[in-house]
């Protein structure tokens, strides 16, 4: 990576950070893209160069969330399910911590910030149907296209179940080793029902 591409590595991390830091300080709503920059010590223009929308200071992952599952199934082994290939990819998120699963306390604050406000909300259900139909795209390389489309929001679900039962347990103040323990357990279950179903691809 050059010099040129680490300095906008680093400036959008400053303007995400910033941004973050007043959301959850003053709630999304209260907050506008010029307080952002200003904190960010950068202009409104470039901030909105980064982040063109005010929803994408907070998702700022938004397009690796969007295409993760989509690049588990292209990605599979041979012989491997797509939900299989969801599995290994789930399990080598909580290996590494991944921190949009929201393993860590901190985590709460930025539910709450989400919960607060109906932009935030409405861009979540958005990040939901942008994945299920990246994946019905991936799976439709292998399926019919009625089958993709079924099994792309099976495993979508799936992937959302488990990550209101890591909420669930967060919130209600599990240490993050118990949560890992337990969805663990509760993912080999999920995924084992769904292998069956995925399989035939």
């Amino acid at each position: 990576m050059g010099l040129r591409d680490e300095k906008k590595q680093a400036t959008r991390a400053a303007i995400a950070d910033a941004a973050l830091r007043l959301f959850l300080e003053k709630g999304f709503d209260r907050v506008t893209v010029a307080e952002v920059a200003r904190a960010a010590h950068v202009s409104v223009n470039t901030a909105f160069n980064y982040f063109p929308t005010k929803e994408d200071l907070l998702f700022d992952r938004q397009d690796e969330v969007v295409q993760r599952l989509s690049h588990a199934v292209r990605d599979r082994r041979p012989g491997e399910s797509p939900a299989a290939a969801a599995h290994r990819a789930f399990l080598d998120r909580l290996d590494r911590d991944d921190p949009t699963l929201g393993l860590t306390p901190d985590a709460v604050r930025f539910w709450r910030l989400i919960d607060g406000s109906p932009a935030l909300q409405a861009r979540t259900r958005l990040l939901h149907e942008m994945t299920e139909t990246a994946l019905a795209a991936a799976l439709a390389e292998s399926f019919d296209p009625t089958t993709a489309r079924l099994t792309a929001a099976l495993l979508t679900a799936a992937d959302r179940a488990l990550h209101t039962e890591i909420r669930h347990r967060v919130t209600r103040g599990d240490p993050p080793t118990a949560v890992r323990t337990a969805i663990t357990t509760v993912a080999a279950r999920l995924f084992t029902v769904l292998d069956d179903t995925t399989r035939g691809c």
